[in-house]
């Protein structure tokens, strides 16, 4: 969108707020829309699509808050933001107060602010969507608003803590489960000492995000304050090779709490798929956010294809075909099975694809691959695809249309349909529970394992979720931990 247009919609917006305002009712204050870059300048750069909400734009939302006596808005929230307290904190003009409240739950506001699916969640159980059925106030806009404000005045606040009981606790993996776990048993008192394999901190939200939506600026300064509550940090440790459970007792640790995720890609094993050219949406994204890969002086550079399909529909798929993109793809393209309406990415992320130019084949399924007399990835053949009845998830199984193929010319495809927990844990750890999906068992309630002190979550119990709701696996495991281990160690 040009900064006219940017323009002549914030004047637009500012009228109504004025007049809703006259009128006292604040159910016609239109929602606000997030200024973003130009799509023509954006898809050339990593920097940030998403340009935050203003003073004046975030005050203006803030007033559409109801302030309802029944916040149903909290409960769709898996780490149980008060979502009317801090909105109220900006409509007073209070946006530090404002940060503090979502820093009393929420270990990583800013990220969440970014990346959370809050449509979904807390959004969607707003009395303006469940009653009203009109657009909900943009709380994941405010959040990150609060957030940006308060890191941009240098006035960082850092959540108070219990005094330290001399309990320490592992954590395994840096990633959203463990930082959520580590912020909150920090403050309860215990010493708590986060294990991260990679030398990077942050789990899937440095290697798995693209900076366009997620700026590693804002990952380190979320961890920073973590570390500053007391958090210890440890990289380039893996846990179950470097230092094992028995290592982690000797050294102190009373308990456990496996954040490790789901590193192990799914392939699906079709003809040609071992030909060069095609990888992982793991190994594509972590290889260009984690190692450089893009630059061409990298160790461990990537091929920048010219023609980039990208298998799969979810919000990692968006991430990996905008990557393309950026990279100098000319053409750069969604294979997705089922129809747009059943793509698991976010609305707001299919938006952006589609305003950069991403060419979307929904309803086609890869069957198999062809490649030139090099061994590269040179054509793709896809089935074309149908809607039968809902399957399992309720969403309609894609049916393949007999006799009805296309062949698509690609020199790189990356394969996202999904991803299963790294296996290293459930391997080296004896006494858990592990499904057959390589999924450790755990008390859903609690998040404790079949091993009394052992708890875990995010993907490692989910096999693949978001990042808000591995932060919620990581309050529950931290509350049910800290209970049990006064119980155990009064």
């Amino acid at each position: 969108m040009s900064d006219y247009l940017q323009a002549e919609r914030a004047q637009e917006w500012r009228e109504a707020l004025r007049k809703s305002m006259k009128n006292k009712d604040r159910t016609t204050i239109p929602r606000v829309k997030m200024p973003e870059v130009d799509p023509e300048v954006r898809s050339r750069t990593y920097d940030e699509v998403n340009l935050g909400l203003t003073v004046e734009l975030a005050t203006g939302e803030s007033h559409r808050c109801l302030d309802c006596v029944d916040p149903t808005c909290i409960t769709g929230c898996p780490v149980e933001i008060n979502i009317p307290k801090f909105i109220k904190n900006i409509e007073r003009g209070a946006f530090l107060e404002a940060a503090r409240t979502l820093k009393e739950t929420s270990a990583l506001p800013a990220v969440c602010g970014r990346v959370c699916p809050q449509e979904r969640q807390c959004e969607s159980q707003c009395f303006y969507t469940l009653k009203l059925k009109k657009e909900p106030v943009a709380i994941g806009h405010l959040e990150r608003f609060a957030a940006d404000y308060e890191r941009m005045s240098g006035e960082l606040s850092v959540p108070a803590t219990a005094s330290p009981n001399g309990i320490r606790i592992a954590v395994v993996g840096s990633g959203p489960a463990g930082l959520a776990f580590a912020g909150d048993m920090v403050k309860y008192g215990y010493e708590v000492t986060v294990f991260e394999a990679l030398h990077e901190l942050g789990g899937v939200l440095r290697y798995g995000i693209p900076e366009f939506r997620l700026p590693n600026e804002i990952v380190d300064i979320e961890i920073d304050g973590l570390r500053k509550m007391g958090v210890r940090f440890e990289t380039n440790c893996i846990i179950g090779k470097t230092i094992s459970r028995e290592d982690l007792k000797e050294e102190g640790s009373r308990a456990i709490f496996v954040g490790s995720g789901a590193g192990l890609p799914n392939f699906m094993n079709i003809p040609g798929e071992n030909l060069n050219g095609i990888m992982s949406c793991n190994e594509y994204l972590t290889r260009v956010n984690l190692m450089q890969a893009a630059d061409p002086e990298s160790d461990t550079p990537v091929h920048m294809g010219r023609k980039v399909a990208v298998i799969g529909g979810g919000n990692t798929a968006m991430d990996a075909v905008r990557t393309a993109r950026r990279l100098g793809a000319e053409r750069a393209m969604i294979v997705y099975r089922r129809s747009e309406e059943e793509m698991p990415a976010r609305i707001e992320e299919i938006k952006h694809a589609k305003e950069e130019g991403i060419e979307f084949y929904t309803l086609h399924n890869p069957l198999r691959y062809e490649g030139d007399e090099r061994g590269r990835v040179q054509r793709m053949e896809l089935q074309r695809m149908e809607l039968g009845a809902p399957d399992q998830s309720g969403r309609r199984r894609p049916v393949p249309v007999e006799g009805d193929t296309v062949w698509l010319e690609v020199d790189e495809v990356i394969v996202s349909v999904g991803v299963s927990p790294n296996p290293l844990i459930p391997q080296s750890f004896s006494g858990l529970e592990v499904t057959g999906w390589g999924t450790i068992v755990v008390n859903q309630e609690t998040m404790q394992s079949a091993d009394e002190l052992i708890y875990a979550g995010g993907d490692i119990v989910r096999g693949g979720a978001t990042v808000i709701l591995a932060m919620g696996d990581g309050r529950r495991a931290a509350k049910a931990m800290h209970k049990h281990l006064q119980q155990v160690h009064p």
